[in-house]
């Protein structure tokens, strides 16, 4: 018989034999998606955008579009993925010792799906699903993943980004429009040299694309990042400054400046460095708000600094930032308003029970409550003596 066709044979179970399909589980299949991503005007983006999976509300990088806004990736092998501030959950970055004082590691994107191999994507885990491109200061169109077959056409077509109009900001630097034809190839280079995990190469791409364009902001901030993961703070610092002089509305430098501040509890520079984020964007960067409500915090400005909490309250829809619960209630113990201290602890501890600090967040609500329930009952003696 043929060997490209099953032998009924073999197909009936033996005694003793479980049942195996001749044909191979087609829902195990990887998924290949690949499209476009353009600005509203119909020019690619000037540098390389994250695209999304969004699935019932939680997102999850898949790639980045390459130089002409292309991008092509299997479903849930986002291995080339890196990351920056932008991403940071910044849940246990101020977590030390369960105060806002020190400044620890922040999450790492490997631990909340950023990095790393994931686990294959079936048919079935495309239920609720739609694809995006995320550029902050712009809207993306969708596109919807519900019905996506294995073996059906990877390409998705073209996703259009929507400028916003109350937003001045932007993590693409829009002087890399302006960029020479030999300072766009050294950026491509560089950034090509990042994916194969190659710093010492990227940086001389980086380093020859600002020297032919010295207001290349994008490469100045490439440089900045590969400095700070040298732990050279200072040499960092000053690329991020020199990104910021070539275009002063580009976040991102604003956001990493902001942590290396943080990390050396520098609360009045982290302050100053985030609120012109929010000012630039008062949407897109959710961790701008909880770095300003820690500096405030630690500068006892606690206005400012529960004013931030509660904006990144209602920013933070999937609590990402479950930090920002304790903060609020120590904000809310230096008030003395105990009762909703005690309440905002129990959320930190519902949407983060095994955080580092969680044992000390409850020792501090059990002596929240107990301090609340001995002054009520002090209240109900007192008013039952009159």
């Amino acid at each position: 018989m043929p060997g490209n066709i099953p032998n009924p044979r073999n197909t009936i179970p033996q005694p003793g034999e479980q049942q195996r399909s001749p044909f191979p589980d087609m829902g195990q299949r990887p998924i290949f998606l690949s499209g476009k991503v353009t600005l509203d005007d119909g020019t690619p983006p000037p540098e390389p955008v994250v695209v999304e999976r969004v699935c019932n509300g939680i997102a999850r990088p898949e790639g980045y579009t390459d130089s002409k806004g292309h991008f092509s990736f299997q479903l849930g092998q986002n291995t080339a993925m890196m990351h920056d501030a932008s991403y940071s959950s910044a849940d246990d970055t101020f977590g030390a010792g369960g105060g806002f004082g020190n400044t620890g590691q922040a999450q790492s994107a490997g631990s909340t799906g950023l990095g790393g191999r994931g686990r294959q994507i079936t048919e079935r885990d495309l239920i609720g699903c739609e694809l995006r491109a995320v550029l902050p200061g712009f809207r993306s169109d969708v596109v919807n993943l519900a019905g996506r077959r294995t073996f059906d056409n990877p390409e998705v077509g073209t996703i259009i980004l929507h400028r916003m109009g109350n937003v001045e900001g932007t993590t693409i630097s829009m002087t890399s429009l302006q960029a020479p034809k030999d300072a766009k190839k050294a950026y491509e280079k560089g950034k090509d040299a990042l994916k194969k995990k190659k710093p010492a190469d990227a940086e001389k791409e980086f380093s020859k694309a600002v020297q032919s364009y010295p207001k290349y902001a994008a490469a100045w901030y490439e440089l900045g990042r590969i400095k700070q993961d040298r732990n050279e703070a200072e040499g960092a610092r000053k690329d991020y400054e020199q990104a910021l002089a070539a275009d002063a509305k580009y976040v991102s430098p604003y956001l990493q400046l902001a942590f290396m501040w943080a990390r050396e509890s520098k609360w009045q520079e982290v302050s100053d460095t985030t609120d012109r984020v929010i000012r630039l964007d008062p949407v897109d960067f959710p961790q701008a708000y909880f770095f300003n409500a820690v500096a405030n915090f630690n500068l006892k400005k606690y206005d400012a600094a529960e004013k931030s909490a509660r904006e990144l309250q209602k920013l933070d829809t999937q609590h990402h930032f479950p930090k920002v619960e304790h903060l609020l209630g120590l904000l809310l113990v230096e008030k003395r308003d105990y009762p909703a201290a005690a309440e905002q602890m129990r959320s930190y501890l519902k949407f983060a029970p095994k955080a580092q600090d969680a044992a000390l967040v409850r020792n501090q609500l059990t002596e929240i409550e107990k301090f609340v329930g001995e002054t009520a009952k002090a209240k109900t003696e007192q008013e039952q003596q009159q």
